[in-house]
Formats: C-alpha cells, sequence, structure tokens
C-alpha cells in the first residue's frame, strides 16, 4: 500500500490538528474518488468557505491552499480541522473552546489542547461576528433555508427520465447540481457552525444555577426537526403493518419477502402500504447510512434498507409512539424554563439572564442545521442517481467490469471518459481494488501536528483489545437525550443490517447519522461511541422522547450484546447491570 491516497489532501501547515469527531457521522467511510473530487472538492468545500467567511469567524486570508481548509480528506477519510473550526470559540466571546469542543466533538482525554497563534486574534472580524451573533440569538425563521427546501423539492420533481439523456447530457445535468450543492453547501456550513453556541450558552447558565443537567433537557422537544421526520413517517407505517396480519405475515418472512409480497399482492392493506413506502421513498430517498458518499446507497437506491428499518419499528406497541413521548418533553422543558427564569430573577443577574433567554431562541440553529443538511443530500441523490445510470449503461455496453466503478473516475477525468470510455475500464477495475483496501484501515481519530502516517502504518480494523465491561462498570460519555431507561444492549454495526431488534432494546452504535434514525423508533435508547451535544443522533433522539449518551468510548466494544444496561441522558452515564448469559449471547 502507498503511503498516501492519490486523492488526499495535503494537512494544513497553519491549522495542524484534524479529528474524525463528528467527520465519522458526515462520512464514516473512505470516500470513494467521484465522490471526493466532483461532490467534496468541487461543491461542499468551496461552499463551506464561502459560508464561514460571513460568520466574522473566518476570512479569505485564513485559506491558503486554495481549499478550505477546515476539512481534509487522508486515507481517503474525511477529516474535520479541529484547529481551524476553535476559530468559532477563539473569536466568539461568547464561546469558549472546550465549550465547542464538547459540543462538537464530545468528551476525550486525548484532544490536542488549543494553542494560541499570533494570526488567531483579528479584531477587524469582530462586528461581522457580533452581527452573526446577533442573528443567532434572534432568529425564528430562516426564509432562506425555506426557499432552498423548496427548490430542493422542485428539483426531484423535475427529474428527467435519465436513460434518456445521452452521456454528454447527464454529465451537463450533474455540473448543474454541482454548483447547486455548493450554494446550498454555504448555508449548511453556516446553521452547522452555529448550532454550537446555544449548548455553550446553556453551559454557562447551568454552571450558575448547579445543574449541568440542564442544558440538554432544555433543548429538547424544539419540534419540525426534518431529519426526524424519516423516523416519523415510517411509524405511521409500522401501524398499518401492525394493524394488518396479511402484512404482519409478510414481514415476519423478512423484508425482502414483505417488499415481494407488496409487489404482488392486491389486496387493500397491501395496496395501502405499497402507497405510503412509495411516497416515502420519493420524499425521504435521499436518506442512507452513508448518504454524503455518492457511491453508497439510499433507500431510494436501495429500498431493502428502509424495509430492513421498517420490519423492526413494526414490533414497538402503540403506546411507544413518539408524538405522545415528544408531548412530554415539550411540557418538561417548558416547566424547566420556568424554573430556571425564576431562578435568575432571584439571583438578581440581569446579564445572565440575558444568556439564557438568547441561548433558548439560539436551540433553532439545530432545528436549521438539520434542514441544510437535509435540502443539501437531496440534491446530492440527484447526482447520484444521474451517475448510476451513467455506470449501468457502460456496465451494460462492456466498458465497466462493474457499474460501481464508474465512482472510481475523478471529476477531471469524466470528460475523457464520455469521449472513449472503453480506455478506462482496467484502470478504474485496479483502483477499485486499490479503495477497498482502505475500508480495512482503521484512521487515527486524531492527525496532530499536520503529521499524517503513513498508510502502512495506520491499524487495520478489528477488535481494539479493550477490555469488555463488567456488571457494575458505569461508562462515562456526554449527555444527550434526556431520559432514564433500563434494557437489552444491542450492538448495531450496520444500519443496513440491523440485529433484531425488540421493544426495551437499547442501541449501542459505533456513530450515527440521520439515516440511522428510523431504528431508533424500534428500541428504548441509543448510545453511540463518538459525538457531542448537536450531533444528528443527538439532536433526532431529543425529538423522539429517546434518552441518549453519546462519545462513550468503545461503547460498541466495551458493552457486550445481549447485555443489561442503564443508560442515564441526563447525566451521560451508562450502567451495566448485568452480563449475558451463555443462552442469551
Amino acid at each position: 500500500m502507498n503511503d498516501r491516497w492519490f486523492t488526499d489532501h495535503p494537512p494544513s501547515t497553519r491549522w495542524p490538528h484534524y479529528t474524525r469527531a463528528n467527520a465519522g457521522e458526515v462520512l464514516p467511510t473512505p470516500a470513494s474518488p467521484l465522490g471526493q473530487t466532483f461532490i467534496f472538492d468541487g461543491a461542499i468545500l468551496p461552499g463551506f468557505q464561502a459560508g464561514s467567511c460571513t460568520m466574522g469567524s473566518y476570512e479569505e486570508a485564513d485559506y491558503r491552499t486554495g481549499m478550505p481548509e477546515m476539512c481534509g480528506f487522508f486515507g481517503g477519510y474525511f477529516y474535520i480541522n479541529l484547529s481551524c473550526i476553535r476559530m468559532q470559540a477563539v473569536r466568539n466571546p461568547a464561546l469558549t473552546v472546550e465549550q465547542l469542543d464538547l459540543a462538537f466533538f464530545g468528551a476525550r482525554p486525548d484532544t490536542p489542547p488549543y494553542t494560541a497563534h499570533p494570526e488567531d486574534d483579528k479584531p477587524h472580524l469582530q462586528p461581522l461576528a457580533a452581527a452573526h451573533m446577533a442573528f443567532v440569538v434572534s432568529a425564528t425563521e430562516w426564509p432562506e433555508l425555506t426557499v432552498e427546501k423548496q427548490q430542493a423539492a422542485a428539483i426531484r420533481s423535475a427529474r428527467p427520465d435519465l436513460g434518456a439523456l445521452t452521456d454528454v447530457e447527464l454529465v451537463a445535468l450533474v455540473r448543474e447540481l454541482q454548483v447547486v450543492i455548493r450554494d446550498l453547501s454555504r448555508h449548511q456550513l453556516v446553521a452547522a457552525g452555529s448550532s454550537g453556541i446555544a449548548p455553550g450558552m446553556l453551559a454557562a447558565v447551568a454552571e450558575a444555577v448547579g445543574d449541568p443537567t440542564i442544558t440538554m433537557r432544555l433543548l429538547a422537544g424544539l419540534g419540525d426537526v426534518d431529519s426526524a421526520a424519516p423516523a416519523l413517517a415510517l411509524w405511521e407505517m409500522s401501524r398499518t403493518v401492525r394493524r394488518s396480519q396479511e402484512l404482519t405475515d409478510a414481514f415476519d418472512s423478512g423484508p425482502d419477502v414483505a417488499l415481494e409480497h407488496l409487489a404482488s399482492s392486491r389486496s387493500v392493506d397491501a395496496q395501502a402500504l405499497t402507497a405510503a413506502f412509495a411516497a416515502f421513498v420519493y420524499e425521504f430517498g435521499s436518506r442512507g447510512p452513508n448518504e454524503w458518499e455518492l457511491s453508497a446507497h439510499t433507500w431510494e437506491t436501495d429500498p431493502r434498507i428502509a424495509a430492513a428499518a421498517l420490519d423492526r419499528v413494526r414490533l414497538q406497541d402503540d403506546d411507544r409512539a413518539p408524538a405522545a413521548r415528544v408531548v412530554t418533553l415539550v411540557a418538561e422543558r417548558q416547566t424547566l424554563i420556568a424554573e430556571v427564569r425564576a431562578q435568575l430573577e432571584a439571583s438578581g443577574q440581569p446579564e445572565l439572564a440575558e444568556v439564557f433567554e438568547g441561548a433558548l431562541v439560539a436551540g433553532n440553529m439545530m432545528i436549521f442545521r438539520e434542514r441544510a443538511k437535509t435540502t443539501l443530500v437531496r440534491v446530492l441523490q440527484e447526482v447520484r442517481v444521474a451517475f448510476r445510470e451513467l455506470g449501468r449503461r457502460h456496465a451494460a455496453a462492456g466498458d465497466l467490469a462493474d457499474a460501481e466503478h464508474i465512482f472510481m473516475l475523478t471529476a477531471v477525468e469524466l470528460d475523457d471518459f464520455i469521449v472513449d470510455p472503453t480506455a478506462h475500464g482496467q484502470r478504474l477495475a485496479q483502483r477499485a481494488s486499490d479503495w477497498a483496501q482502505l475500508w480495512q484501515l482503521e484512521p487515527p481519530f486524531f492527525i496532530s501536528g499536520g503529521v499524517v502516517p503513513p498508510l502502512a502504518e495506520w491499524q487495520r480494523k478489528g477488535p481494539s483489545g479493550v477490555a469488555p465491561a463488567n456488571a457494575g462498570d458505569v461508562l462515562t460519555g456526554v449527555a444527550g437525550s434526556p431520559g432514564l431507561v433500563q434494557g437489552r444492549a444491542r450492538i448495531v454495526l450496520d444500519p443496513a443490517d440491523p440485529p433484531d431488534l425488540v421493544p426495551g432494546d437499547i442501541m449501542v452504535a459505533p456513530i450515527t447519522d440521520p439515516a440511522w434514525t428510523p431504528l431508533f423508533m424500534a428500541v428504548d435508547a441509543v448510545v453511540v461511541n463518538v459525538g457531542g451535544q448537536v450531533s444528528h443522533a443527538v439532536i433526532v433522539c431529543r425529538e423522539l422522547g429517546l434518552p441518549c449518551v453519546v462519545s462513550v468510548a468503545a461503547a460498541t466494544e466495551r458493552i457486550p450484546d445481549g447485555s443489561v444496561i442503564e443508560v442515564d441522558g441526563r447525566t451521560g452515564t451508562v450502567r451495566v447491570v448485568s452480563l449475558p448469559t451463555p443462552t442469551q449471547e
């Protein structure tokens, strides 16, 4: 194996520390050459750079390589530049670096410390930063995001017959969409970067009132979170299955059998579910376990992924409806708001009371973050299906050994491929083989000092050798979503192939992004190896009323599958109550 992957970025000398925290939610696997060069290098990262310079935390002079240095690719894996992202706290008096790290990346003892740089302090950016902060603590609506959401829906509605387009027309289409994705990425970065402000401000209030648990409780039940919508829609479909003996029998034989049954049955129940499932795939088909990666399958390109989640959710009783849990969360949040207001008023701290009120409004940035991302991946899906059509036809023509090899191209090779597709097949097949080797590597969680270890020195994926927890052990993470629940731990490594989750189970996962969230409906709590207070898993769990603890180091290895655990989403702890007996394993 070479020391580096051929599309890797050079590490930044100005911003030397990178992390997979939060980045693992964006791209858990190595990016395909086309996914990185066409989507990220060609659209998302330029959009990120433009967005960052509107926040008052950055300016063009902060970026010296021609690429936004807040991100990077090493070994094909996506990294967030920890040093660069920290400027959102360094250059914002309302936040500390520690608060930002906790919100975005979770708590890890091996996090590289912040070291001041002479260019960190940029007073001339303060007016822009102040204006952005005023927006964050006052915005209850963001009209531009609504317009962009409508734009994405219109693009999906206007999708042409891809099979009728020529190769040249397909490439022209994806390049038009590439520009749209670049523009959408600007607001996505601003929303994502601003979503850590509310937890940081509330942390200061929590310290003042002596209750560290209030931060996440005050951000629960915000409502109108777009990335929670698929889970809610899946719940409604699951009720259709649960009410029908015919559909229950079909799913009892497995989700694949159920899909075949829906395709052939003319019963009223089957037709109702078929229509609902088709509407679900149309509306949410851009979601999937790795939706930022161009080559990854989504619920549209492989509906079996969504059917597998539906198969698990249908087992839940009606009294587990998320709407009822959300009502409880909202009521608890409103009560807590009144209590904190009273405490602050009694303490005679008007400035802190003002911070509190601003933080409550700033929580909307989490809603906006999920909306911006949902919009972006919906347009990305249109690029994905166009490239899949290109790969399909050239595999059928014998130009490619596998339709998936279309994703082994780089953006600059597209035109040459269209001119002479037969000249690329062997090289792309070799590239696919080389790319598959990257999947076996465990990317370092941190890259420090701008030094990227040669790929030959990266560990290979597999058990890390960490000792499993014993009964009575308490694992500590970051409080994500409030609630206390006890249940059977189930280790879930692939949302497309979940274990037999049943009501009362607790999902323990390495990472989660919104595509995992339908499975949340099948369990009573969620524990995640990594993540921060604004992780996608946390935001959605708070909307569904599920206790959640993130940043529990090596949870998927330390917690034995089948053990009974207690999850406390207020304190951020996971207690192992009992280990599985041999018959339970």
